[in-house]
């Protein structure tokens, strides 16, 4: 009997899927797609709060290179748009050339996941049209519906227009089947907008905000822009957000905020 029990625990173990965890070589870079100037904070919380303000904010990108490819977060800003808003916006270094201090080529880029269509997130996308994107399904709905000479749609056209491949991703989407690197939907600041966890071996885990919140003094008071799409949604990605970052100590990155992004290894340093 002894040996029958022992020889069912030892199927149960060997048949029993192993947590999911970050590999050792999970590498997380964040670097700056440009600057935006905002005269007025106001319009980032509907109470009034912040009203007046002028702050600063970043386009944080991030790159994270993981066994089985490499996933680029987000873009920043175009030269083109900051061309045309001079003294409010600037662009950063190209992408590219950011890149090959990693040793690396666009067309080593495997997916570029975007947090959400607004133009200052996707600026740079389509120098990586071999990539796969990785966007909100509802987002890529919107997307669609727009006319062919939006500047949203504009940015993403090798997906929109040509045989690049997109995915809509309705829900979360585990990227690499490891739980390691996490799109996770959070709704309301526009139909479709992710947020991006990624979990490291050395340095735990990481919840990117796209745009839940785009400066940390909005966080604390559950601010909630006057242009997001939905009040209540936002609402509703806040607590899941805040409840994510809880449960797993997350390290939160607020992607406009130029102190999370200086907090940061200095690129092309990485967290592992």
């Amino acid at each position: 009997m002894r040996l029958i029990a022992a020889s069912l625990i030892a199927l149960a173990t060997v048949g029993a899927a192993p947590p999911a965890q970050a590999p050792a070589t999970v590498r997380l870079a964040a670097f700056e797609c440009g600057r935006l100037v905002q005269p007025d904070l106001g319009r980032f919380n509907d109470t009034m709060l912040f009203a007046g303000e002028r702050r600063e904010f970043v386009a944080g990108c991030f790159l994270i290179r993981h066994p089985k490819g490499v996933l680029l977060w987000d873009t920043g800003l175009s030269a083109e748009m900051a061309a045309g808003a001079p003294g409010r916006m600037t662009a950063g270094i190209a992408i590219a050339d950011r890149l090959k201090a990693l040793g690396l080529t666009p067309a080593d880029v495997k997916f570029i996941g975007i947090s959400h269509y607004h133009a200052d997130h996707t600026g740079g996308a389509k120098a990586f049209p071999e990539a796969e994107l990785l966007i909100g399904a509802k987002d890529w709905a919107a997307v669609q519906a727009m006319g062919g000479d939006d500047p949203q749609r504009a940015a993403l056209r090798p997906w929109t227009d040509g045989p690049a491949k997109a995915t809509p991703v309705a829900g979360d989407r585990d990227v690499f089947g490891d739980g390691s690197v996490m799109m996770l939907t959070m709704p309301g600041h526009t139909p479709g907008h992710s947020a991006l966890l990624v979990r490291t071996a050395s340095s735990g885990a990481v919840l990117i905000s796209g745009d839940q919140y785009h400066f940390r003094e909005n966080r604390p008071v559950r601010g909630v822009p006057t242009f997001n799409v939905s009040r209540a949604e936002t609402l509703a990605s806040h607590d899941r957000f805040e409840a994510i970052a809880k449960n797993l100590k997350a390290r939160v990155v607020i992607q406009h905020d130029p102190r999370d992004l200086a907090a940061l290894p200095a690129f092309p340093k990485e967290l592992d």
